[in-house]
């Protein structure tokens, strides 16, 4: 029901937007057995309980748009969901037609009933009235009232605040319970921070099931580069009934998306797949893939585990026969709920499943405690030197980074909820949120695109009332410290005894077992050297009696102490021969990261220890003697050429050393290397400053054509290898943009552009999407290019009007609805008509390289990156005379 779509405050109390839900039916109680994230829900019927449960399939219906453009309905470019409200009959029956096959669900044709959209035309609450009334006339069995994106992007990419898309969504929510809707539908989200945003709402403002999908690309990632198994994992620990896909692809690319998507879940699956690609036939958008065909598919994606199953885009009435066909008569596979300890950002997860002992890094450097540097940037409001600390130590090997920004003189909720928004940008490793703040922690993880580790609840009755709601509302993992109301106990049994009342109060508050972590709390050996054998022995009963995960702050032993990186790698060998699972230590220091690095090839997690010999075969032993020097090897020689034993990694990841240096700023090399690694890792404020030193002695254009290009180059690299994902591509567009300023401050405002390379941008007559647009533009500014943005809803003849008036000669379409194509295809005629010589390329989720070939495209850009190497080739091959 969603191909009008882009392929592409305070935080309510979810009690008070509950009890102001008017409801016409009974809540369903919960059955003994039944999970904690049903309890309180209205469910319509026994059936749909069951669905829920996992323990019968849901058919829902297919693609509204198809349809409508079939009948004509959207030749003038009118909003769809309009429809509902100036030809409900046509809705309704297109509805009853999917009824009539088999169809149990029906989603409201609402995809764009948002506020942001519908720009005035009518009322949110006005639209979902009128579409749910053309549901329930067409006979649905259930309702669900969809919303979908809400077309602008989330900051820090976009201009929306988290907070106005949770407004907006609520909004949504609202009118979908008042239209007497049975089901909240959140679908085709590419941002899973929008997607976090809309299951809030849904959770604040209704009591009805919230079915949530996402929709992937080829490479298995959404359009911000989240992966299945991060989307599963967020959306299903959040609080949504059912997560999983639509649109993207046809049912065979799908199957592998369909498959990590059940692996990863805590609740049922739902799969929507498109009929296969688009192309052009005889003027007609159709689809390559048949009812049969899709059933086939479907029926080895139900066998995975998929419960609920449906159509998206290219699919009508036939094939959801085919899928009715298929139910009838089967119950869903039994599936058994993922028990990893699982934490994730939005583009990697870090799982440590059950029955291994692997071990994960947490990186403990960005914390106050005991750095002054640090204290400094905080005070001073300077993240990008946390960015810098962050990407330092997920080089080194961390895969998880601890933020702790608590000064006494600071607010910490704003300060924190700044810097996890700061990271998230431009680290992919999850984070985990530091606080003994209540209200930091809630501010910092809700608008968190991830999954985020929370540091920590106590045993303190006060605090487990204050901390773990907050960690239950927003679906996060939990560290859990061994002290309470008498302190910290000083034996082994007594940490246990204090963990047994963590954990039972957690799964009191509905956050699973799997999700908590205990810190048995290390002492300084040097004041409670007898405690340390304890803390030994709590790890293993924690382990054992428990079975959940295991936390300890490794540096603490060492207080107090010469040689502290020693004690810390001995202690860290020790602790993690009794279970830790998680050592919070510095990734730099090369005796902890060396421990971790062999323990690695002892306990099976690096298997054919392929990672340690890839690191270590070859290198020189850092703890032998120095002979050259005389001077003893060892204990008093390690790591002696950095602060606590830090050095590189011995095989760390390639940064900016690898880019060539041209000769015109050679004498400068440093200063370009360093300007370089900020690029790659989005450091914005530090590149104007350097910026301005290189110009002191270099031309603007040597600066452009020497660091920024290659640099952002390099980023488009690590792009299409999958290494960087959209938000660390645009945060390196931002560093490159600060230092294009600087030269434009210097220059004036013309000097880094050519105006021979004007390219006009447009989002199509009738598509009110541009967010794949606006991002295109920013990256072709920052390679210097001057853009000219008509933004969206672009008549063909604007088109050409400025083509003429800037002298461009080469144009980017988007197009994000089906329905809009033909509004691209008739713009490219145009331009090839009435300004010969003129290239066009085209993107959008409903877009292929062959369907653009076949709408008389010049060239097809599948991503921002791509659209940049486009306007590189053409203007290398077509020099402005």
């Amino acid at each position: 029901m969603d191909e009008n779509k882009p392929a592409a405050s305070a935080p309510a109390r979810s009690g008070a937007g509950r009890a102001a839900v008017a409801t016409a039916r009974t809540a369903v109680s919960a059955p003994a057995g039944l999970p904690d994230s049903l309890a309180g829900l209205r469910i319509a019927d026994a059936h749909l309980e069951r669905v829920l449960r996992g323990q019968d399939f849901l058919v829902q219906d297919g693609a509204m748009g198809t349809l409508l453009q079939e009948r004509g309905l959207t030749a003038h470019g009118e909003l769809p969901d309009l429809l509902n409200l100036h030809d409900p009959d046509a809705v309704a029956d297109i509805h009853a037609s999917y009824v009539r096959a088999g169809a149990e669900m029906i989603t409201t044709n609402t995809f764009g009933a948002n506020a942001h959209k519908l720009e005035g035309r009518a009322t949110v609450a006005d639209v979902y009235r009128a579409a749910a009334a053309n549901a329930r006339a067409a006979g649905a069995r259930y309702v669900a009232g969809g919303l979908g994106p809400i077309g602008v992007l989330l900051e820090p990419l976009g201009t929306l605040p988290f907070e106005a898309a949770y407004q907006i969504f609520a909004e949504q929510v609202r009118a979908v319970v008042e239209a007497g809707c049975d089901i909240v539908l959140i679908e085709t989200m590419t941002d899973l921070r929008e997607a976090k945003a809309a299951v809030l709402a849904a959770k604040d403002f209704s009591d009805l099931p919230i079915f949530a999908s996402m929709t992937f690309g080829e490479d298995g990632r959404t359009f911000l580069g989240t992966p299945p198994g991060v989307a599963a994992a967020v959306l299903s620990s959040l609080g949504a009934h059912v997560v999983g896909v639509n649109c993207s692809l046809g049912p065979a690319e799908l199957e592998p998306v369909a498959r990590e998507l059940v692996r990863c879940s805590r609740c049922p699956v739902v799969v929507r797949p498109n009929a296969g690609l688009p192309h052009v036939v005889e003027g007609r958008t159709v689809y390559d893939v048949e009812p049969a065909e899709f059933a086939a598919v479907m029926e080895r994606i139900m066998e995975a585990g998929a419960s609920v199953v449906g159509g998206c885009c290219g699919t009508n009435p036939a094939f959801t026969a085919e899928l009715a066909a298929l139910v009838a008569g089967r119950t869903p596979v039994p599936r058994t709920p993922p028990s990893a300890f699982t934490v994730t950002s939005a583009q990697e997860a870090v799982e440590l499943s059950e029955g291994r002992a692997d071990a994960v890094v947490i990186g403990e450097r960005i914390n106050p405690t005991g750095k002054p540097k640090l204290k400094a940037a905080l005070r001073a409001g300077d993240y990008d030197y946390l960015v810098g600390e962050a990407v330092a130590q997920q080089e080194a090997g961390a895969a998880i980074l601890d933020v702790n920004v608590g000064l006494p003189e600071l607010d910490e909720p704003a300060v924190l909820a700044a810097a996890v928004g700061r990271l998230q940008a431009t680290v992919t490793a999850p984070l985990q949120v530091d606080s003994s703040d209540p209200a930091a922690i809630e501010a910092a993880v809700r608008g968190y695109a991830g999954k985020p580790l929370v540091n920590s609840v106590n045993g303190k009755r006060e605090n487990l009332d204050a901390v773990l709601p907050v960690v239950a509302r927003y679906g996060c993992a939990v560290v859990g410290l061994t002290l309470d109301e008498d302190g910290i106990p000083p034996t082994a049994e007594g940490r246990l005894a204090v963990a047994e009342r963590i954990v039972a109060a957690a799964e009191a508050h509905g956050i699973p077992r799997c999700d908590v972590a205990i810190d048995c709390l290390v002492m300084a050996a040097a004041t409670n050297q007898d405690e340390v054998r304890e803390i030994l022995r709590a790890v293993r009963l924690v382990k054992e009696r428990l079975g959940v995960r295991t936390v300890l702050g490794v540096s603490n032993v060492s207080f107090g102490l010469p040689q502290r990186g020693l004690v810390n790698a001995t202690f860290l060998a020790a602790a993690l021969a009794a279970g830790l699972d998680l050592p919070i230590l510095n990734p730099l220091n090369a005796r902890c990261r060396d421990t971790v690095e062999a323990w690695r090839v002892l306990n099976g997690q690096d298997r054919g220890a392929a990672a340690y010999v890839e690191r270590y075969a070859g290198a020189p032993d850092p703890y032998a003697v120095r002979g050259a020097s005389g001077a003893p090897g060892g204990v008093a020689d390690a790591g002696a050429a950095a602060p606590e034993g830090e050095r590189s990694p011995v095989a760390g990841p390639d940064g900016a050393a690898g880019m060539p240096v041209p000769p015109v700023l050679a004498d400068a090399a440093e200063e370009v290397r360093a300007m370089e690694r900020l690029i790659l890792t989005g450091r914005a404020t530090p590149m104007a400053a350097a910026t301005e030193r290189l110009l002191e002695g270099h031309d603007a254009l040597d600066v452009i054509d020497g660091v920024f290009i290659p640099a952002l180059d390099a980023v488009g690299e690590r792009f299409e290898r999958g290494e960087f994902f959209l938000p660390q591509l645009m945060a390196s567009a931002e560093a490159v943009k600060a230092g294009f300023d600087v030269v434009r401050s210097r220059q004036g405002e013309a000097a880094p552009t050519d105006d021979g390379k004007a390219i006009v941008l447009a989002t199509v007559q009738g598509d009110i999407h541009d967010i794949g647009k606006n991002i295109v533009r920013m990256l072709l500014e920052n390679y210097g290019y001057r853009v000219i943005d008509l933004g969206r809803d672009v008549a063909p003849e604007r088109v050409v009007q400025a083509v003429r008036e800037h002298g461009a000669r080469l144009v980017g379409l988007s197009a994000l609805m089906t329905t809009t194509v033909k509004a691209m295809e008739q713009t490219i005629a145009l331009l090839h008509e009435q300004v010969p010589g003129t290239a066009v390329f085209v993107g959008g989720a409903v877009l292929t390289a062959d369907y653009a070939r076949e709408i008389g495209a010049d060239y097809y850009g599948k991503d921002a990156a791509e659209a940049a190497r486009i306007a590189e080739r053409f203007f290398a091959a077509h020099p402005a005379i």
